[in-house]
């Protein structure tokens, strides 16, 4: 069985990127709460992810969406990180909150809207040059209400067809990640609604083209960590969207709603080979802190995260495949248990310290002035938020 001390070396490694939306506001589709001391520019935004950073040593870069952060100058807003301690990550699309997608994007029947919709990756593609970025996501809300509204095997074709226009543009180390939801915003059918949908338009692409898989973004009972096994199996798993959900996608806290499903989803990454700085996938949170604050509400998330890494990693592996092989059912499933019981939090905290970080990174933010600094400096202007 391992030691805590047998996995430090992976928990060193370990990265999880911020999204820059979580930190504007955001709520539910009756009401957006607007909060003290949110973000008014990617520049504060980046500013606030770098507080979480500092104090978990957990999240080293900032995922950027665009029109919502866009800049005039991205080599400035790049610098700007890097002063920060922090590096730009993953450019997020949108093709969801312009009038002329009412009817979809990259899958819509009209020529000159799916023109529109390419060129916005195109321009995103450029942005990643000028960040230094590796990934291209893509998460499409194209679907339709309505049986007979649309052809939905031409959507589909109209959706390879500008993907691979897409793809032709990435750079040599670059990749694309196509995101995939099982419904909303659209009723009757999503046109990239579940993995093997991405999987399928992925593989036709070539080998820079991957799978992200959100973990909210599933039918009820689905196991996610089945999913998780064969995308890293077939090499097609890109990166992660870690956020819980209770009824659909919730966005939440990752783990507050099935902290044992985030450490099977963990057991499966790092048995299939998803861990790690050479793995390929990148771990990233895409969550809205409604009613919470933000920065606390993302380092709470990293924690989390950090947590059930550690409890996958002193999984006993050994003696789960000699209960496996014997066919002991209840003796696997109770190695499985422990792993998840085991409470690392003392350990985590003891490596911290060792590592110049606060034992409690939630305590030392309560403890810092920097929420109090920011409520009373961020005064005027317009804040961030869904759209802006």
């Amino acid at each position: 069985m391992p030691s805590f001390a047998d996995i430090t070396a992976a928990l060193a490694a370990q990265a999880i990127e911020l999204p820059s939306w979580a930190f504007g506001n955001s709520g539910t589709r009756f009401r957006v709460f607007p909060q003290a001391g949110v973000p008014r520019d990617p520049y504060e935004k980046i500013a606030d992810a770098a507080q979480v950073h500092r104090l978990t040593g957990l999240a080293p870069s900032v995922a950027l969406h665009i029109p919502w952060d866009e800049v005039d100058d991205f080599g400035a807003l790049r610098r700007h990180a890097e002063d920060l301690g922090v590096a730009l990550g993953t450019i997020n699309s949108n093709t969801f909150q312009d009038e002329t997608y009412k009817l979809g994007s990259l899958a819509h029947r009209d020529p000159a809207v799916r023109r529109k919709a390419i060129d916005h990756h195109l321009r995103c593609i450029e942005i990643m040059s000028e960040t230094g970025s590796r990934d291209l996501k893509i998460w499409l809300a194209d679907g339709t209400n309505y049986p007979g509204q649309d052809d939905m095997r031409s959507r589909q074709d109209h959706l390879a067809a500008s993907l691979q226009e897409i793809y032709a543009a990435i750079g040599g180390d670059q990749r694309l990640v196509l995101e995939y939801k099982i419904f909303e915003p659209a009723f009757y059918h999503t046109d990239v609604p579940d993995w093997g949908t991405s999987y399928a338009q992925v593989t036709a692409l070539g080998e820079k083209a991957f799978v992200c898989l959100d973990t909210g973004h599933h039918a009820p009972s689905t196991n996610i960590e089945f999913i998780v096994m064969q995308l890293l199996r077939l090499g097609r798993l890109g990166s992660f969207d870690f956020n819980s959900r209770f009824y659909a996608d919730d966005d939440l806290i990752v783990g507050a709603a099935d902290p044992f499903q985030l450490f099977r989803i963990l057991v499966e990454v790092v048995r299939g080979g998803g861990y790690g700085p050479d793995s390929g996938v990148a771990f990233m949170l895409d969550q809205c802190h409604n009613i919470e604050k933000k920065i606390p509400g993302q380092i709470r998330s990293v924690l989390n995260v950090q947590e059930m890494t550690a409890r996958a990693l002193l999984l006993d592996r050994d003696g789960l495949d000699a209960a496996q092989r014997a066919g002991d059912v209840l003796a696997a499933n109770s190695i499985f248990m422990d792993a998840f019981y085991r409470d690392v939090r003392p350990d985590l905290a003891a490596w911290r310290a060792e590592h110049g970080l606060p034992e409690d990174p939630m305590r030392a933010f309560a403890e810092s002035d920097y929420q109090e600094r920011i409520e009373a400096e961020r005064v005027g202007g317009a804040q961030a938020g869904w759209g802006a």
